[in-house]
């Protein structure tokens, strides 16, 4: 690569540290032209044009034609595909690259989820199970297959793969932990109590959260706080503490804890605000956003139930709606902030800076009839949210809460009798701001479309 070629990455670098994508893919464009025969910048330039939401196929292609096993660029040229609206080359695509690369673990996953989101519920896995059977000794194929069999949560078919794995590998710390998480989440508490009382598990955060959710089932907060305290009270920002901070905050509740107020706010750290965009944009906006929902189901690991999720971040794209958006949701987002108490070392959101944002993850949400996203938290995110596009005619549903934004509540696999804090009625150009550590969810709705924009924000660097 020549100097001046690297002066452009340089630049390109610090613009995407500062959300300007559109003047980092320009800077990452000229440095590919001067060194047109380097790989990793030939990969930037691809990977820079697909994250605007430009065509981007044809880039990746060339670069695996010419670098055949870069593996980065096989997986992400499969993605443009399919975001292109060529799934059955996109598959063909990564079918033939695992045939070059069998024990290529992230290959395999891609693969699964698209098929699964293409409609493949059945064999969405396939060739994980031949490349976990045709290299029995790699443990991160017998893994990789049983997480992505446990995410579409066939507990029986998750075990088998365990059992099979473990005839192979013997008892690794991984596969116990999988033991372990697979106990917890189908329920199975005799399995679960088995695991814990042998004390043999590894420490890991993976069993300690496994044993926290298993506590709160069992009525046991007092354990359950125990556990989950500690790591809580990590580095602000850690995606540790960030995942385990929900977990503190029911255990308060159910133990009348009144820290609870502290942690969630008195009232919730919640706000509903409009953010400006006209009739017009809003239009314009769900228009748009409709045609980047090209899959027919969810992506496996994601909360939607009944409907679709985007992939990468829709406010990074270059349209000027989204640019539009992107703009007054930020405005907003900054608003919440300054209103904010004042800062509080000890606390998972009152801590952090608050000087600027940026954007560390967006996506659309489309549901239809009868869906909802099951409540979760977003252990990566500082501050979180939910804009609302486009939703059904009131008519459409009977419930008084149809639709309605929930926060507070566990997760109802945890089987805790816990109300949320309060609902949210959703409203056309309204955007929700809310704790990233905060449980939330969504009611079922009856009928028609609920389109929304979510995205989270951390501290910029």
């Amino acid at each position: 690569m020549s100097e001046s070629a690297g002066e452009w990455l340089d630049r390109a670098r610090i613009l995407r540290a500062r959300q300007d994508m559109v003047g980092a893919q320009g800077a990452i464009a000229r440095a590919h032209a001067l060194a047109p025969d380097d790989p990793a910048v030939a990969f930037l330039h691809a990977q820079s044009c697909y994250e605007l939401g430009h065509p981007a196929a044809h880039l990746f292609a060339t670069v695996c034609r010419r670098w055949p096993d870069h593996l980065d660029a096989q997986r992400n040229y499969a993605l443009a595909l399919a975001s292109e609206g060529q799934a059955a080359k996109a598959l063909a695509t990564l079918e033939a690259a695992l045939a070059r690369h069998p024990a290529w673990a992230d290959g395999h996953r891609v693969l699964g989820s698209l098929r699964w989101v293409n409609g493949d519920r059945h064999t969405f896995d396939a060739s994980f199970s031949r490349a976990a059977r045709a290299h029995p000794a790699q443990p991160t194929l017998w893994l990789g297959w049983f997480a992505a069999v446990a995410q579409v949560r066939d507990w029986p078919r998750a075990a088998a793969i365990l059992d099979e794995a473990e005839r192979h590998l013997g008892t690794l710390p991984a596969l116990i932990q999988a033991r372990v998480f697979l106990a917890g989440e189908s329920g199975d508490a005799e399995e679960m109590a088995r695991l814990i009382n042998q004390g043999t598990l590894p420490g890991s955060p993976v069993i300690t959260i496994a044993r926290i959710r298993q506590a709160l089932r069992d009525g046991a907060p007092d354990m359950a706080l125990a556990l989950a305290l500690p790591l809580a009270q990590q580095a602000p920002g850690s995606p540790l503490a960030g995942q385990v901070w929900p977990y503190v905050s029911t255990c308060w509740r159910l133990l009348d804890d009144p820290r609870t107020q502290w942690l969630d706010g008195d009232p919730a750290f919640v706000r509903s605000v409009a953010v400006g965009l006209s009739t017009g944009e809003l239009a314009q906006l769900a228009d748009l956003l409709r045609g980047l929902h090209r899959a027919q189901l969810p992506y496996p690991e994601q909360s939607v139930r009944g409907g679709t999720q985007t992939d990468r971040s829709v406010l990074l794209r270059h349209e000027p709606v989204l640019v539009r958006t992107r703009e007054a949701l930020l405005a907003a987002t900054r608003d919440y902030i300054a209103a904010l108490p004042p800062p509080d070392p000890a606390h998972p959101l009152l801590s952090r800076p608050r000087d600027a944002v940026r954007i560390s993850g967006s996506w659309s949400v489309r549901l239809h009839g009868h869906g909802f996203n099951v409540t979760h938290s977003h252990p990566l995110g500082w501050i979180s949210s939910a804009f609302y596009v486009a939703l059904p005619a009131p008519a459409e549903s009977t419930a008084p809460d149809a639709g309605h934004f929930h926060y507070g509540a566990p997760p109802q696999e945890l089987g805790l009798d816990l109300a949320p804090y309060g609902t949210i009625a959703p409203m056309v150009g309204q955007l929700v701001l809310f704790p990233s550590t905060l449980w939330h969810g969504t009611v079922p709705f009856d009928a028609g479309e609920r389109l929304n924009i979510a995205f989270d924000v951390v501290p910029a660097p």
